[in-house]
């Protein structure tokens, strides 16, 4: 064994570091009394100690320090390569040892649960169960609750329990018990028992084998597999076109009847050509839908079919553990009830209760009867139309007429339309206006019998003249669409709208303006006065002047037919020598103008040639003109001059003024400075 002599080094480093123990640092002490060599190292160890503090105690090392000591250490470590030492970097990420530890921790739980036979996942009878017993355990705590969970009993090895909720005859209400014999653990141990066989109740469709060691008889032999009790509702619908709706629809009866199903609503529906249409609904067993469906496309053409399956099953099982708690919830307010408490109040409560709760087994039974209706019958919803559904039965004729006139009384030509009214011609609208100008305008509307349409339009248009006429017609299907060879055609009230205008605001089918030149400017056009009467015409304005030369000048403006414009323009040949024609026409082939009563505007200048000599020349007005001529120029000149003197005037004074004061001041100097010079010549 060494001694301390042989150790002193590593004695004094730990004892200035307080690394030491009280028997070791006793031992030291005592051999530093005894040792001067080691009490002179002791020495020297102190003070180099308390030299290095007193150094080197504020000197710290650089954060990187300790992860280069760590990489330098690393680099010493021998390298791993291949599999193992890409797990053994693996290992050093945090990240991987989390889900390392994690895995692990799962995997010892799902161990567990494998071993135990326990589901993670509460089943709904566990849940169920559960909040049974919670509600029998805060009953039974209360005083004089009756308390009957039913008998166990063993039969070859299983254990049986009769449910505590059966709908069969209870046994009488045992006595009442206290507080601390409802909360012994025996009958805690019952409940237990009891709810073990709705658990395997519940396994037993998903797990038949497992499940087999720990459910009743009566469940092992009712659920066989989780295919079993499947619920599926299966519809279908089919759009067909038949030869006769009445055919097709006895025959769908009749296969509905050979495939064990019947009909169940049927609807029909005559249009207006006398084609039916309508929806047959069949039930039929699931199992026949198929063949059922195929026997329907021999009926008529198939225009569409589908077929469509709903899995009901989670809804209908849902629905059914929901009726078999309500129904436990009854019986245990019905039992609550032949307690005969004698507080009213809870009375009524729980009778509220019992109403409420036979409310919902009322509509969960509902609900459970109609799943089984779907379930056992398909439904297929059937279309049935015939041929040429849509073929129109008639066509009706509608006609609508565009009447433009230009009338010269347009509120004469409109009490006159309006006197038509009778109960073939119905008016709808009749609308007078007059402009700032005192113009009149008139638009109505008519509905006339087919019959008396023509009639009527014709004396229409023989009131005033026709600007226009237009006529669209529409032929409308009536009860379908196409072409309908064989269909009747029917004409209905035909629309007529009259416009009527003041034949003044009529725009002219042809417009000329000339020239006539005649010595007789006024008695020629007296004579194209009468001309313009003679063809129908009428002079819409005219003026007449005189120049101071002699010239005279009458202008004429008139309107005639377009069928008197010929003969007119032959009859201004006999008033004198024509000249400057010019013809501009409006041609209308979009419209339907009556072009011999169309307007034709004509615009007529009646001149004379004057005198060759003025009055007004002359050697003695030409003087007196130039004199004349001459005056009004001199006196144009003294007015620009006397302009320009009152411009200048004030700049001339000004000036003046200033000259003035500057010769006074000049002078003034040259005075003083005289005066000066004799002062000092006398001096």
């Amino acid at each position: 064994m060494e001694t301390i002599h042989e150790q002193i080094d590593e004695f004094l480093a730990a004892d200035l570091h307080g690394e030491l123990s009280t028997a070791e640092r006793d031992g030291l002490h005592a051999h530093l009394v005894e040792c001067a060599e080691c009490r002179q190292a002791f020495q020297e160890e102190k003070n180099m100690h308390k030299l290095l503090n007193q150094t080197i105690a504020d000197k710290k090392a650089d954060h990187g320090f300790e992860q280069r000591m760590v990489s330098r250490f690393r680099d010493r470590v021998p390298e791993r390569r291949g599999l193992l030492g890409i797990v053994a970097n693996l290992l050093r990420v945090r990240a991987v040892q989390l889900t390392a530890v994690a895995a692990l921790l799962l995997a010892l739980a799902q161990m567990g649960r494998m071993i135990t036979g326990e589901s993670a996942t509460p089943t709904r009878s566990d849940i169920t169960n559960a909040t049974v017993l919670s509600e029998l355990q805060t009953d039974a705590e209360k005083p004089g609750a009756r308390r009957d969970f039913g008998v166990l009993a063993k039969t070859d090895g299983r254990t049986k329990g009769t449910d505590m909720f059966a709908q069969s005859p209870l046994p009488p209400a045992p006595p009442p018990v206290d507080t601390a014999s409802v909360n012994a653990p025996k009958p805690q141990t019952e409940l237990r028992s009891i709810a073990r066989p709705k658990k395997a109740e519940f396994k037993d469709e998903k797990a038949p084998t497992a499940a087999a060691n720990e459910t009743t008889e009566e469940s092992t032999a009712t659920v066989t597999g989780p295919s079993a009790n499947r619920k599926l509702v299966r519809n279908a619908t089919a759009e067909l076109e038949v030869v006769s709706f009445d055919a097709a629809l006895q025959k769908v009866t009749g296969f509905a009847a050979e495939e064990k199903g019947y009909v169940a609503t049927t609807s029909s529906e005559k249009q207006a050509n006398g084609k039916l249409s309508g929806e047959v609904v069949v039930k039929v067993l699931p199992d026949n839908l198929d063949r059922f469906l195929q026997k329907l496309r021999g009926i008529g053409e198939l225009k569409n079919q589908a077929l469509t399956t709903e899995d009901v099953t989670k809804a209908y099982f849902d629905t059914e553990s929901r009726l078999k708690n309500a129904r436990l919830m009854e019986q245990r307010l019905i039992e609550i009830l032949k307690t005969k408490s004698k507080d009213v109040a809870d009375l009524l409560e729980v009778e509220k209760e019992l109403g409420r709760v036979r409310g919902e087994i009322e509509t969960m039974q509902g609900e459970l009867k109609f799943m089984d209706s779907q379930v056992n019958f398909a439904t297929v919803t059937i279309t049935l139309a015939e041929k040429n559904m849509n073929v129109p039965a008639a066509f009706l004729l509608k006609e609508r007429a565009q009447l433009a006139l230009y009338a010269t009384e347009v509120e004469k030509t409109y009490n006159d339309i309006k006197a038509l009214a009778s109960p073939k011609v119905q008016i709808t609208n009749a609308q007078i206006d007059r402009d700032n100008t005192g113009r009149v305008s008139a638009r109505l509307s008519l509905l006339l019998a087919p019959e008396e349409s023509e009639a009527v339009i014709a004396k229409v248009k023989g009131m005033a003249r026709v600007e226009n006429f237009q006529v669209q017609t529409e032929r409308v299907s009536q009860g379908g669409d196409g072409l309908g060879e064989n269909a009747k055609t029917e004409r209905d009230k035909v629309e007529l709208n009259v416009t009527l205008s003041h034949d003044e605001q009529e725009i002219a089918l042809q417009q000329t303006s000339l020239r006539i030149q005649t010595p007789e400017v006024n008695d020629k056009t007296k004579q194209l006065r009468a001309i313009a009467e003679q063809q129908n015409g009428r002079i819409r304005s005219s003026s007449f002047s005189r120049d101071p030369n002699g010239r005279e000048y009458a202008n004429v403006s008139l309107r005639v037919p377009m069928k008197n414009y010929n003969a007119l323009m032959q009859s201004l040949n006999a008033l004198g020598k024509v000249e400057n024609v010019s013809v501009r026409r409006d041609d209308r082939p979009n419209s339907q103008t009556d072009e011999a009563n169309a307007p034709a505007d004509l615009t007529i200048q009646v001149y004379s040639q004057g005198n060759i000599v003025s009055e007004e020349t002359g050697i003695w007005v030409t003087l007196r003109r130039t004199i004349g001529q001459g005056a009004a120029a001199l006196m144009w000149s003294a007015r620009m001059i006397g302009v320009a003197i009152a411009f200048l005037a004030p700049w001339v004074l000004a000036i003046a003024g200033v000259g003035w004061v500057a010769r006074r001041v000049s002078r003034a100097r040259r005075a003083a400075k005289q005066r000066a010079e004799e002062e000092n010549g006398a001096n």
